[in-house]
């Protein structure tokens, strides 16, 4: 065990995604720099009869791509599958298989939502179960979900199930972990898997985050929110952060891994590395089961805990990578960071990559981490797309309208703020 006073250092020594815009960490950078969008109408189900017909689907991607034996996974979730896809990426660009001499210091932690919800089947359930008055018979219910339902698929409804698999794939056999807090996951996941490493529990973590809500249970409950755009006449223009004419979000789905190892672990064996993981700030708005804090103030903490935690002030981080949703949370969110960034905020420069891939949910942080570890090593930010109307409060900073933008970044700040309250913060920073 490491000392209590003994700071380890964290560094990313590999990535990979499965993304709606992309299926591999060059072609997703390639296209997100160049402005294109992964928004389109919903293939997945018939969402012609939805208020919101739109999302960022994962498109000419299948798990045969990342596993030897694909029939095995015919009956795991969606977001199971993109997870291995993901991981499989992450682990073999970091090279670091061969140097793991104890398993046991290798472990996973991530952030996945709920797998996929098998809607016909509880629909033909519930239409077979009616009786002549159309109240529901339990027993009938009860019955036919034994007769239709398939156990192994609803056991991989269950949120910990992609880190078990993953584990598996791996035989990581140290820290294992999911955590399930809205948008906050994954960046909390890998703030979490971080710190396992500084506490010197692991060497080496496969960290990040997989979710998809493009399902009718999905759209329907966002769309009772009113959180979905419905601008299905424009699917790539739909998402819009903080441009005045926003209507909502739109549903994407993915998974984003990152291998996080010790310094000295990953210096020793001669590994590529990224960016350092320096700083992670985690805060709960204690407020309301879906609006974040009026103030702001959840946000602020989570963000000056990471900037404390990683030693830093406002004026060394040169690019945010916002929450940025496309709802009116985004005027909160920018309240925050001016507070914070005060008069700094004039020198750095804040996106959402969010107006192009959509809102992956509980894998949101872990592909948008990625992209902050592509702007340290390109030293380019990637754009806000459609901000052609911008909001009220906007002035005054950076929003990388449109446009991808070369410019000095050395240190970043991840945000990733999630209903019920929980704020997730990173920053890394180049490897001095």
């Amino acid at each position: 065990m490491i000392a209590q006073n003994s700071r380890r250092r964290v560094v990313v020594t590999g990535v990979g995604v499965i993304n709606p815009l992309g299926n591999d960490i060059e072609t997703l950078w390639g296209n997100l720099k160049e402005g294109k969008s992964g928004v389109g109408l919903t293939t997945i189900f018939d969402a012609s009869k939805f208020p919101t017909k739109i999302s960022a689907e994962i498109k000419d991607w299948d798990i045969a791509d990342a596993v030897d034996n694909p029939d095995l996974w015919k009956l795991r979730g969606r977001h199971t599958r993109f997870a291995a896809g993901a991981a499989t990426q992450a682990f073999s660009a970091s090279g670091v298989g061969d140097h793991i001499q104890d398993r046991r210091r290798f472990g996973v932690y991530m952030g996945s939502g709920e797998g996929n919800q098998d809607f016909l089947s509880f629909a033909s359930m519930m239409a077979t179960s009616l009786d002549s008055e159309g109240n529901l018979d339990l027993v009938k219910f009860t019955r036919a979900g034994l007769d239709t339902l398939n156990p192994v698929v609803e056991l991989e409804q269950e949120p910990n199930m992609p880190v078990g698999h993953i584990a598996s794939m791996f035989n990581a056999q140290g820290p294992n972990a999911n955590c399930l807090t809205a948008c906050a996951a994954s960046s909390q996941a890998i703030g979490e898997a971080a710190e396992i490493i500084r506490r010197g529990e692991a060497d080496v973590m496969l960290s990040g985050g997989t979710h998809s809500m493009i399902h009718p249970f999905g759209v329907t409950g966002f769309n009772l929110l009113t959180a979905l755009s419905t601008n299905n006449e424009d699917p790539a223009g739909a998402s819009r952060p903080f441009d005045r004419l926003r209507d909502g979000f739109v549903l994407g789905e993915g998974s984003a891994m990152v291998v996080l190892e010790e310094y000295e672990h990953a210096k020793a064996r001669g590994a590529k590395i990224y960016a350092e993981v320096v700083g992670y700030g985690l805060s709960g708005d204690a407020h309301h089961v879906t609006a974040p804090h009026p103030e702001g103030s959840g946000a602020y903490r989570s963000m000056e805990m990471a900037l404390k935690k990683a030693g830093m002030t406002t004026a060394d981080i040169d690019y945010v990578n916002a929450h940025g949703t496309s709802t009116m949370a985004d005027t909160i969110e920018l309240g925050s960071v001016k507070k914070l960034f005060g008069e700094n905020a004039a020198g750095m420069s804040m996106s959402s990559t969010k107006s192009a891939i959509g809102h992956l949910l509980g894998g949101a942080g872990a592909v948008e981490a990625i992209f902050c570890i592509l702007a340290i090593r390109d030293q380019i930010v990637p754009p806000t797309l459609n901000l052609d109307n911008p909001d009220e409060g906007t002035d005054g900073i950076d929003l990388v309208p449109q446009k991808a933008k070369k410019r000095e970044v050395k240190a970043v700040l991840n945000n990733s703020f999630g209903f019920g309250g929980t704020n997730a913060s990173l920053i890394m920073k180049a490897v001095d």
